[in-house]
């Protein structure tokens, strides 16, 4: 039951051939019996989750019309505010808030009657490549329990991947659901900036986050997302226009007749053999389904890099400055004498991590005064240049294409000391939330050196969400024909699925 589409579980449920109660609880003994290896979760709500369950079989039994995925479970990410429930951000800062809201995201999956079955774990507010940044600890990947499941999604991707749940959610601020996607072998998005509200989403970069959904398939991914997605009056940055029709476009996926745009700068020197390997596969494989393949140039994107880590940063550094010891969270150095600084500066110094401490330094220097020019304006300036780039080449093609990550899951600690190392991990998928514009990863296979799956990306312009999953569908379905099975089929066992 649990190796199912979130597709076929909808199903199921819809034909009375199993209830919400009998998924949810199957999910749930799944979880007791392999997150201590793979410790995806931070929190598993077994009470809340089978109540939710509970009532979404009692509202279907009743004759409501229901959403498409109503009593599937799902495995949020703990940087979304759920109320009543630990919510950390994979901080110690916020060890044991409890928020008294929901998030919006939260809002639309209750109402859709997704069951929700705890938090799973991520870098420390969303500061990571790799779930290593976790003031709770590292997630493992299902396919290597020494390697990491790519982050700051880690934790959500890992859970899908290992069968715990049928979907996720995540949050991308550089490419925190597409990297984590491609290293575990699932499908991830990034909608459009604005497409998903942000409101009760933990803030790292507020130009730049975005919360978005993962899946096991593409039509999996295209239903949580339209779930998801929507205007919100409470979120400022939120568009006020009609989802795009992911969902059709996932079931009718044609690439007949389009422009298919390789970009220039994000291929080759640098790339693993094998993920260039099974990216160059996928074109060709795009071209015998009827696509034109093009290539273009950005040559801004050799910038992108440099610039999201001072854009980054410089925004976490006036965003994390509420975390302050005097209205929630952790609160230590409280002793008599002390004064409100000094209490700060020691809660803060116990309550982040080092890579949290590393970023707000960072984001603080590059906005001070003699250095904003600089720094945090040059960035910016660089950021238009990648705008300009994208819409440059979205003239000339419709979709644009590159490997998700230049290599396939490294092991756990390989890069935790080098965070220049572990910062090049993002460098395929930077470029998208610099620009707003929205990007899947799908699998692509697996590499010939370590059998560790690769990612396939797609960019769409803006609020064009649809021809993500368009293509992906498109590329899907070819892929599996050669497979023979969905790529998580080929992952070693686990706690034996069933």
């Amino acid at each position: 039951m649990i190796q199912q589409t979130a597709a076929q579980m909808a199903d199921a449920l819809a034909k009375g051939e199993t209830t919400s109660v009998e998924l949810t609880q199957a999910h749930l003994d799944r979880i007791a019996a392999v997150d201590g290896q793979v410790k995806a979760f931070l929190h598993v709500d077994s009470e809340g989750a089978l109540a939710q369950a509970r009532e979404v079989d009692t509202r279907r039994k009743s004759g409501e019309k229901l959403s498409a995925i109503a009593g599937v479970p799902l495995a949020l990410k703990d940087v979304l505010a759920q109320k009543g429930v630990p919510t950390t951000a994979g901080s110690k800062i916020l060890q044991g808030w409890r928020p008294p809201y929901d998030s919006t995201v939260v809002s639309k999956l209750k109402d859709a009657g997704v069951v929700i079955m705890g938090k799973t774990n991520m870098d420390e507010f969303a500061m990571g490549s790799s779930t290593e940044n976790s003031g709770y600890g590292p997630t493992f990947n299902p396919w290597d329990l020494t390697r990491t499941p790519g982050g700051s999604s880690g934790g959500s991707a890992a859970a899908v991947s290992a069968f715990e749940a049928p979907l996720a959610v995540g949050s991308d601020t550089g490419g925190s659901i597409r990297q984590p996607a491609a290293l575990t072998g699932i499908v991830g998005v990034r909608p459009t900036y604005g497409a998903v509200s942000r409101f009760g989403l933990i803030a790292y970069s507020s130009s730049l986050d975005q919360a978005g959904p993962f899946g096991r398939t593409v039509l999996d991914t295209a239903l949580l997302h339209e779930v998801m997605a929507g205007h919100d009056p409470k979120d400022a940055t939120s568009i006020n226009a009609p989802v795009p029709a992911v969902v059709n476009a996932a079931k009718s996926g044609n690439v007949k007749g389009m422009k298919i745009g390789v970009i220039k700068q994000l291929q080759g020197e640098g790339y693993q053999k094998g993920v260039q390997t099974r990216f160059d596969e996928s074109l060709k494989v795009l071209a015998s389904l009827g696509a034109e393949i093009v290539e273009v140039d950005c040559p801004s994107f050799e910038y992108a890099l440099a610039a999201y880590y001072l854009i980054a940063p410089s925004e976490c550094s006036s965003n994390l400055a509420r975390f302050d010891a005097m209205r929630y969270g952790l609160r230590t150095g409280d002793v008599d004498g002390a004064s409100a600084e000094a209490v700060m500066s020691a809660t803060r110094d116990a309550g982040f991590g080092r890579e949290v401490k590393r970023r707000i330094i960072l984001g603080t220097y590059a906005l001070s005064s003699g250095y904003y020019d600089a720094y945090y304006g040059s960035a910016q300036k660089i950021r238009t240049l990648i705008i300009q780039d994208y819409a440059k080449a979205f003239g000339k093609a419709d979709v644009l294409v590159s490997p998700t990550a230049p290599t396939t899951a490294y092991k756990i600690g390989e890069k935790v000391d080098d965070p220049m190392a572990m910062y090049l991990g993002d460098v395929a998928t930077i470029p998208v939330n610099l620009a707003g514009i929205c990007g899947m990863s799908l699998p692509a296979g697996l590499a010939d050196e370590d059998n560790l799956p690769v990612g396939f990306q797609i960019m769409a312009p803006a609020m064009q969400d649809q021809r993500l999953y368009q293509v992906g569908a498109a590329l899907e379905a070819a892929l599996l024909s050669q497979w023979g099975a969905p790529i998580l089929s080929k992952a070693p066992a686990l706690g034996g699925a069933k």
